[in-house]
Order: structure tokens, then C-alpha cells, then sequence
């Protein structure tokens, strides 16, 4: 995403600067207290997109033309969100059958324990090579596939989405952040090439999805394991026999998980993404000059902290306007992993979210109520891990 270069120099213009913040605090507040705004993101953050348009005064073509083009082409290739999550699923609703009936029995014959470890694992590592798009729809699916109960199957969603969000940076591949970072480092001092941010961030990266997986199996795979285990009691089955079944056939929800998508809400599901992608990209650009006068000023560990701000903003606007090769290593690794880590907090801070959101119906409530304390306790110890190189 490119941030206008018209506020590069650092005058503050502040009517405008409190029209954003007016902006940036509705969007934070609004959605967790009207009901009607909960359940239709989509068209509202469109309106504080183009408010903070106007507000900032950056409406142009190009903007415009990004906004409009960003959900269905990538880098060139008309190939983008729109279409992934449209024909992912179009193939959900013609193949629904097969699909559930594999998952459903991979994740009883693994244990929801090692079936909830390998997801999160596999989909966070592999998301920097088949990009985020495509692992977070076929987390959405996995997960609506699952026969586990609404709660259970929120909870994966929201944890799975932290993985993926975090393994997508490791290279240009994955998301839009890492390719707007390599291609701003690109040149001296860095010449950030294709290995760059794993290099820079890949051990913090790789770790932090394996201690999501393993914090995912046993939060969630222990709770499914163990309300298995009192179903079977109280449906009057043996105890002998209560471990085993609680293997085979664990986090079975009363009601078996059904596929229930018409066509036509295979087809607005997808039109809602590409409307909240296009919101986000009006946002984030309409946002930037409060990033560009306020918290480019921040030193390392203070813009860990003030990323959070990616919960609700673009990432990729947020790295094309702190990112540079005026910055030491230590700043660009604090601002990335503030970024990556706060995402995950509420629906429109990744696309992993957005597309996992749309599909399970997930409110913004039932989502910063995980989503929240979660990415608050990963920030709280990465920036213990980050704060030697701080001092």
C-alpha cells in the first residue's frame, strides 16, 4: 500500500489531525457497542474509510484504484482474495461432503490434542509459501468442518489465526507486510533480499507458532477431550472403555457439524471480503498521516507498544509508513513484531480474521474477548525477550 508522500514533511495540521483521532476512537469503540455495527463491519468500516479519505484529503485515482483492485489482484495476477475465497467456497459447497467427512475423521483418529497441534502448526509455517489468503480459507473450512462445538471451533479460529499471521511475514510470499518491508530495505544499508525477515525474525516467528500450537492443544484439545469424556459418562458408557472413545471420537458437539451454506451466501461472503478488504486499504491510507506525524517519532520500544494499532489499521499501510532504511535493526524488528502479534487481536486486524470471521459468523465481541487477552499476553513476553536489546 503507498502512503502519500504529501506528509513527509512534519507539520501537523490539527483540525485535521483531531478529525482522525475522532475517526480512529469511533472505529476502536463503535463496534463493541452497537449491536447493528457488530453485525455489519463491512459496510461500516467503508464509511470510516472514506470519512478518513476526506478528512486527510488524500482522494486520488490511484487510491482509489487500489482500494478497488487490491481484493482481486496480487502483484499483477488477477488472482486475489475475492476469487481465493469465491472459489474455495464454491468447491466447500459442491464438495462438502467429502471434505467434512475427512476432517471429521482425521480429527478423531488423531485426538483433538495432536489434530489442533498439527493445524496450527502446519498452516502457520507453511502460510509465508502459499500466502495467507489461502491458509486462512482453508482454516475457515477446516474449522467449520470440525464436529466441535461454536465455542471450541471460535477459539481454534482465533489462535489458529495468530499462527498464521505471524508465519506469513517470513518471506514476500505471504502477505503484503513483508513485501512492502523487503522492498522498502531493498537498498543500503540492508539489501533485504528474499531471506531477509527470516533471517531478522524467523526464530521469534517460528517459536511463537509452535508455542500458539501447543498452547492451542492443550487449551482447547484438553477442554474437547474432557467434555467428551462426560458425555460418554452420562450417555452411560463404560469407564473402560471412556478413554478410548475419548480418542476416536472426541470434541464431537451434540450436533454433528453439517454444511448448511446456500449458494448465495457462498457468493456475499466473498463480496463481504472483498468490501472490508477495500474499507481497510481507505482507512489505512486515510490514517496515515497520524502515523507519519506521531508515531514514526517513537523510539524502538514505544512503537512495539503503539502498533497495537494494527488491530483495527492495515498492517501493510502501518510498515509502508514506519519501515526504512533509516532505521536500525532493532527498530524494524520491534515495529514488525508489533504488528504481526496485534493483529491478531480483533476481526480487521489481518486477513486471516476477516476471512475466518465472515465464514463462522464470528462477532467482534465473541473475538476480542480470546483475541485480546491472547495478543496481550504474546506482546507482554516478546517485548520481555526484545528488552535487552532495548537497554
Amino acid at each position: 500500500m503507498n502512503v502519500s508522500t504529501a506528509f513527509v514533511v512534519m507539520v501537523v495540521d490539527v483540525p485535521i489531525a483531531i478529525g482522525l483521532f475522532a475517526i480512529l476512537a469511533i472505529v476502536l469503540i463503535l463496534p463493541f457497542k452497537i449491536k447493528i455495527i457488530e453485525r455489519n463491519l463491512e459496510p461500516f468500516f467503508l464509511v470510516m474509510g472514506l470519512a478518513a479519505m476526506t478528512i486527510s484529503g488524500l482522494w486520488s485515482l490511484s487510491v482509489v484504484g487500489e482500494a478497488l483492485m487490491a481484493p482481486v489482484i496480487i502483484d499483477g495476477i488477477p488472482l486475489g482474495i475475492f476469487q481465493i475465497v469465491l472459489v474455495a467456497g464454491l468447491a466447500i459447497h459442491y464438495f462438502n461432503k467429502p471434505f467434512y467427512a475427512g476432517i471429521s475423521c482425521l480429527s478423531r483418529k488423531l485426538g483433538p490434542v495432536a489434530f489442533i497441534f498439527v493445524i496450527i502448526t502446519l498452516l502457520g509455517l507453511i502460510s509465508s509459501l502459499i500466502s495467507v489468503i489461502v491458509a486462512s480459507v482453508i482454516l475457515a473450512e477446516i474449522v467449520m468442518a470440525c464436529p466441535y462445538e461454536r465455542k471450541v471451533k471460535i477459539d481454534l479460529t482465533i489462535v489458529t489465526c495468530f499462527a498464521v499471521g505471524l508465519g506469513a511475514a517470513l518471506t514476500p510470499l505471504g502477505e503484503p507486510l513483508s513485501t512492502i518491508a523487503i522492498s522498502k530495505l531493498a537498498g543500503a544499508p540492508y539489501f533485504a533480499g528474499f531471506f531477509f525477515l527470516i533471517e531478522l525474525i524467523g526464530v521469534y516467528v517460528v517459536i511463537g507458532v509452535l508455542c500458539l500450537a501447543l498452547f492451542g492443544a492443550l487449551w482447547i484439545g484438553r477442554r474437547i477431550s474432557r467434555s467428551s469424556n462426560s458425555d460418554l459418562e452420562r450417555n452411560g458408557k463404560a469407564i473402560g472403555n471412556s478413554n478410548k472413545e475419548s480418542d476416536g471420537k472426541a470434541a464431537c458437539s451434540p450436533e454433528q457439524s453439517e454444511y448448511t451454506e446456500t449458494l448465495r451466501s457462498v457468493i456475499l461472503r466473498a463480496v463481504k471480503v472483498f468490501i472490508f478488504v477495500a474499507a481497510l486499504i481507505l482507512l489505512g491510507t486515510g490514517l496515515s498521516p497520524l502515523i507519519i506525524w506521531f508515531f514514526t517519532q517513537i523510539p524502538p520500544y514505544g512503537l512495539y507498544w503503539v502498533n497495537m494499532l494494527s488491530a483495527v489499521v492495515d498492517n501493510a499501510t502501518l510498515t509502508a509508513a514506519e519501515v526504512g532504511p533509516v532505521l536500525s535493526l532493532i527498530q524494524i524488528k520491534s515495529a514488525l513484531l508489533g504488528l504481526l502479534i496485534s493483529g491478531g487481536m480483533l476481526i480487521p486486524g489481518n486477513i486471516p480474521n476477516i476471512v475466518a470471521a465472515a465464514r463462522l459468523k464470528i462477532t467482534s465481541r465473541e473475538w476480542a474477548r480470546v483475541g485480546v487477552p491472547i495478543g496481550i499476553v504474546i506482546m507482554v513476553i516478546y517485548f520481555l525477550v526484545l528488552l535487552p536489546s532495548y537497554i
